[in-house]
C-alpha cells in the first residue's frame, strides 16, 4: 500500500497531464474498489452519494460521518483519494481549519472548499470566500502533505448565474494558493472556454451535465481534471428502482437479467 505521501505526490502528478482525465466518484468503499479495479488512477468522494448510503439529503451528513467515510475509502484503496469537504463543516475560518487538519489525517490526497454555507443557503461574500482558501492552503502546509487544494466556486450550481463573479472567484481563489479550480453547474463548451482561457491552475469540470461530451472535446475547452459527482451513484440507483418497480407491479423478475457476474465483481474488488 502507496503511504499518504506517495499518493499526495501521484496525485500532484495527474494534474500536470496535457490532455484531461476523468476521476470517478465512489459512494462506499465497495464502489471505490470496483472503480479501482476498472483502471482509475483517482478518486473523488461525492457529498451527495455517501449521504445517499445513509439514506439522506446532500448536506446532512456530519463531520464525524465525513471523516470516517474519507478514512475508510482511502484505507481501502490504493491511489489517491479527493474529498468532498463542502465547506469544511464550519462557517467560521478557525473551525475550517481545525477539521481540514483532522481531514489531513484520513489519508486523503486531496480536498474541495466550496464558497457557499450550507447552514445558511447563501454563497459566501468575496473576501471571506478568499480568506477560507488561503487559510485552507495554510492548513495544509502545516501538515507536511503536499494535499491538493480544489477551491469550489459554487455560484452556477447554486441558482447565481453569473459568470463574471464566477470567474473573478477562482482568479482569487488562485491567487490565495489553490491547486485546482472548480465551478460546478458551468453547462456548455463555450462557457468552460471562457472560464478556463481567464486561469492558470488546472480546472475541474463537471462532466454530469455533459452527457453527450467527449474528455477530448472537455480537454481542448481547457478542462484538466473531470468528475462526475454523484451521477454514478444516481445511475446506479436507476436499477434498483427498476427491479423493485417490476417485482411489485408486475411480480417478475426479468431485471436479473442485468446483473453483474459475482465472478468479475470479485475480480475487480480484488485487483490492484
Amino acid at each position: 500500500m502507496p503511504s499518504q505521501l506517495q499518493k499526495c505526490q501521484a496525485f500532484a502528478e495527474l494534474h500536470n497531464s496535457k490532455t484531461a482525465w476523468i476521476i470517478p466518484n465512489p459512494w462506499d468503499v465497495g464502489s471505490a474498489k470496483l472503480l479501482e479495479g476498472l483502471g482509475f488512477k483517482a478518486l473523488a468522494t461525492t457529498s451527495s452519494g455517501f449521504a445517499y448510503t445513509l439514506g439522506r439529503a446532500d448536506g446532512e451528513v456530519t463531520l464525524e460521518e465525513k471523516l470516517q467515510h474519507c478514512q475508510s475509502i482511502a484505507a481501502a484503496t490504493t491511489i489517491p483519494v479527493n474529498a468532498d469537504f463542502e465547506n469544511g463543516f464550519a462557517e467560521d475560518t478557525a473551525t475550517m481549519v481545525a477539521n481540514i487538519k483532522r481531514l489531513a489525517e484520513t489519508g486523503v490526497a486531496g480536498f474541495s472548499i466550496e464558497d457557499y454555507s450550507r447552514d445558511n443557503h447563501v454563497i459566501y461574500d468575496f473576501s471571506h470566500a478568499v480568506e477560507r482558501i488561503q487559510a485552507s492552503g495554510e492548513a495544509i502546509k502545516e501538515t507536511g502533505l503536499p494535499i491538493q487544494l480544489t477551491a469550489r466556486a459554487e455560484n452556477l450550481l447554486r441558482g447565481v448565474d453569473d459568470l463574471e463573479d464566477t470567474i473573478k472567484r477562482l482568479q482569487a481563489f488562485e491567487e490565495a494558493g489553490a491547486d485546482v479550480l472548480y465551478a460546478p453547474g458551468i453547462k456548455s463548451l463555450s462557457d468552460l472556454r471562457i472560464v478556463t482561457a481567464e486561469l492558470n491552475k488546472p480546472f475541474n469540470v463537471l462532466a454530469s451535465l455533459f452527457s453527450d461530451t467527449t474528455v477530448e472535446q472537455f480537454s481542448e475547452a481547457g478542462a484538466v481534471r473531470i468528475s462526475v459527482g454523484g451521477a454514478l451513484n444516481y445511475t446506479a440507483i436507476n436499477p434498483l428502482i427498476i427491479a423493485g418497480t417490476e417485482m411489485l407491479q408486475k411480480g417478475s423478475f426479468e431485471w436479473l437479467q442485468h446483473m453483474a457476474k459475482g465472478a468479475q465483481v470479485k475480480q475487480l474488488l480484488s485487483r490492484k
